[in-house]
């Protein structure tokens, strides 16, 4: 048992370990800073409940990499009663901003009127596209706030990461290599399917390299909103020796109606992988490009081997 002064006679006692001295001394937890600009996150496509999960996961995912971060979602398409536009969760962020200013100064308390941006808008994109990027400039416009607007989230290696797990996951590729672990199944030539256009291949092709080096097999991208682009893609690989191939969609989801991802598998003779979804990575690089606006230390932003 123990006394009101501490455990009784004989129990061990534990001690707080001493903080390690020296450069390899644990770091201390990033938290978001007190009054830190709200993360937005601009979701693009019809919004729905599936859109909604993903989006939410996706700041589930960066508020557990920053305590205290002030997330939010707000959708190009909303309607403003079950999905909130863009335009009024900026509007909103700023009107709580001043409320809680004039409240502290309604208290007596000595606080520095608001400065700076309300938000960080972070498009849930992972590559350019022009057309859904002038919408989320429109609503920023809008809502006349202050906010400070992301580059999207690719390319990035921890994009080709999601891709090489979403296409294990369909039996489309080696879970691990080092592990010489045969897929009867596993394609030998991947298209990543983008949108966006030219711009939007392009940056595509440079996750495709760091995927094509993750799986050995030749990787091509290929716009999916320009028609016969994937079946163009599709017959070059066939002509280089690729027999197996495999659509790899370079896109989160809600950007695109599913119909015509698969379509285009089909028009191709492809099999599909499933989108990039709610990944892990996402979350972590929607949160790393609002660290990097603001000037903080971001988490650290290592892949992983696919197991």
């Amino acid at each position: 048992m123990s006394s009101p002064t501490g455990p009784a006679s004989g129990l061990p006692v534990r001690m707080p370990r001493p903080r390690q001295p020296g450069r390899h001394r644990r770091p201390e937890p990033l938290v978001a800073p007190e009054g830190a600009p709200a993360l937005v996150l601009a979701v693009p496509g019809a919004p729905g409940a599936a859109s909604r999960g993903l989006a939410e996961e996706v700041v589930s995912i960066a508020r557990s990499e920053l305590p205290g971060l002030d997330a939010r979602i707000g959708y190009l398409d909303g309607d403003d009663t079950d999905y909130p536009t863009l335009s009024s969760v900026l509007t909103s962020a700023a009107e709580e901003r001043t409320a809680r200013y004039e409240q502290a100064r309604a208290a007596g308390a000595e606080v520095k009127e608001p400065d700076g941006p309300v938000a960080v808008v972070v498009p849930l994109l992972a590559g350019p596209d022009s057309a859904l990027l002038r919408q989320v400039r429109q609503a920023v416009m809008d809502s006349r706030v202050a906010a400070e607007l992301t580059d999207v989230l690719g390319p990035h290696p921890l994009l080709a990461e999601a891709l090489h797990v979403r296409l294990s996951e369909a039996g489309l590729a080696r879970a691990d290599r080092a592990r010489l672990f045969t897929v009867a199944t596993a394609a030998d030539g991947i298209i990543l399917a983008s949108v966006g256009g030219e711009e939007a291949v392009q940056a595509a092709g440079i996750t495709g390299m760091l995927l094509a080096a993750r799986l050995a097999v030749p990787v091509m991208a290929a716009a999916l909103d320009e028609e016969g682009a994937i079946t163009s893609v599709a017959e070059q690989l066939r002509s280089s020796g690729s027999q197996q191939l495999a659509l790899a969609p370079y896109l989160i989801g809600p950007e695109i109606d599913s119909a015509l991802l698969a379509a285009a598998a089909e028009e191709a003779g492809c099999s599909t992988a499933e989108a990039l979804g709610a990944y892990p990575a996402i979350g972590k690089l929607a949160l790393a490009k609002y660290t990097t606006a603001l000037g903080i230390a971001p988490p650290q932003q290592q892949g992983t081997p696919v197991r």
